[in-house]
């Protein structure tokens, strides 16, 4: 009985993080117990001063529920955002604000055998200034490019390990339970239950940055494939460019669409002599580079908007092929890139015009993302909660946090 007390109560939990405000009716539906045992945990977590009630919700007629929500500051999530050269790490409360200042610092991974333990030394470091107690701290959640075996908790493409697997490694170092994923995975995790994609029960979220990635909602799920590796959106062949691509091959939609192919021809563009306020802003370091283009793309610069605008386009054509294929309801352009905004929207529908079956296409939308270069934070924060019930986060944390023991 205790330990299905204490099951449910990191249900309860878990379901008001995710969904804000629940009723007692609601949470009883949610975690499949009965609404005196949902009642009487609630009373619990109440006292105990992890849950408060928000009042009645509005009427609709009948007897208004009284309403519950997680207290924010009651537990907290260390969020990891990576691509291949840059690393950003968080403190997140229960509600998806940042306790402190993020960090930001470079770490190529391409052939660098020291970037796990670098990973792991900032991100304790990051937590001990924090000041917050690791006991408040639920879990790590890590988003990072690659091939990701989320079940065994290792990158085949990068984080060279020998001994352990990531998640232990960086466990061993911080004391706290570790779970990663593909940063792409991520980001459509928090698009589904943060952003555009919540309630979608069929959704493609672009992920456009170095690469450009896939996140697949299929049937209200996140879909990795059969061993976690779907959404290779970037390795599509499309083109008969004989560009090599990272991945090894060559024509992928990557070598034309990429945030860093898309810099490299605004830089080339320069050289040229074409006009552009790009000239009178630094284009040398790589994510300098790639944030001054899109704020002159967003800013109007035709220069900008031309190279972006033929990116787009490709884009556009790799989404056609996922419309014939899955016949999504939405497209949702997320990650670094979108902070864009519409300009990317306008070309990528060009394509979907010229290239889809027009009934197959005519109720897919095309939606720029609101949580933009955040999304990849909310999305490893995310990770954690819907991991909370699982083995290792509890025998890790299980004697930490003091309302969930088993009493």
């Amino acid at each position: 009985m205790l330990e299905k007390n204490y099951l449910h109560r990191k249900r309860i939990l878990k379901e008001l993080y995710f969904n804000h405000k629940l009723s007692c009716a609601d949470l009883s539906e949610k975690t499949d117990k009965s609404i005196p045992v949902t009642t009487k945990i609630l009373s619990e977590l109440e006292e105990e001063g992890y849950v408060i009630d928000t009042g009645f919700a509005p009427s609709t007629g009948g007897r208004r529920p009284l309403m519950y929500s997680l207290r924010h500051d009651v537990m907290y999530i260390v969020s990891v955002a990576m691509d291949q050269f840059i690393t950003r790490i968080a403190l997140m409360d229960m509600r998806n604000n940042y306790v402190t200042e993020i960090e930001k610092f470079e770490l190529p991974l391409a052939k660098n055998k020291e970037a796990l333990e670098i990973l792991a030394e900032r991100i304790d470091e990051y937590i001990n200034k924090s000041g917050i107690d690791k006991k408040k701290i639920v879990g790590l959640g890590i988003g990072m490019p690659g091939f990701i075996d989320v079940k065994k908790g290792i990158n085949y493409s990068f984080l060279e390990t020998k001994e352990k697997n990531i998640t232990s490694y960086i466990s061993d170092v911080t004391g706290l339970p570790v779970v990663i994923d593909n940063d792409s995975s991520l980001i459509a995790l928090a698009e589904l239950r943060f952003g555009a994609a919540h309630d979608k029960k069929n959704a493609m979220v672009i992920n456009i940055g170095w690469g450009i990635g896939l996140g697949m909602i299929l049937n209200g799920q996140l879909f990795r494939g059969h061993n976690g590796f779907a959404g290779e959106f970037s390795h599509i062949p499309l083109f008969n460019n004989h560009k090599l691509c990272s991945c090894g091959k060559s024509g992928c939609l990557e070598t034309e669409t990429s945030l860093q192919v898309i810099t490299e021809k605004a830089k080339e563009g320069l050289k040229a002599g074409r006009a552009s306020m790009l000239q009178h802003l630094p284009m040398e370091h790589f994510e300098e580079s790639s944030e001054n283009f899109l704020k002159a793309a967003s800013n109007g610069d035709q220069f900008a908007v031309e190279i972006l605008s033929a990116a787009a386009y490709n884009i556009g054509r790799g989404v056609a092929i996922l419309i014939h294929i899955l016949n999504p309801e939405i497209i949702i352009l997320s990650g670094r890139g979108s902070i864009a905004g519409k300009i990317w929207q306008a070309p990528i529908q060009q394509a979907i015009n010229q290239h889809c079956i027009p009934r197959i296409a005519a109720n897919t939308v095309i939606e720029t993302s609101t949580l933009g270069y955040h999304a990849e934070l909310i999305g490893a924060a995310a990770l954690v909660m819907e991991n909370y019930e699982n083995e290792e986060l509890k025998n890790k944390h299980q004697d930490s946090v003091p309302a969930l023991n088993n009493q």
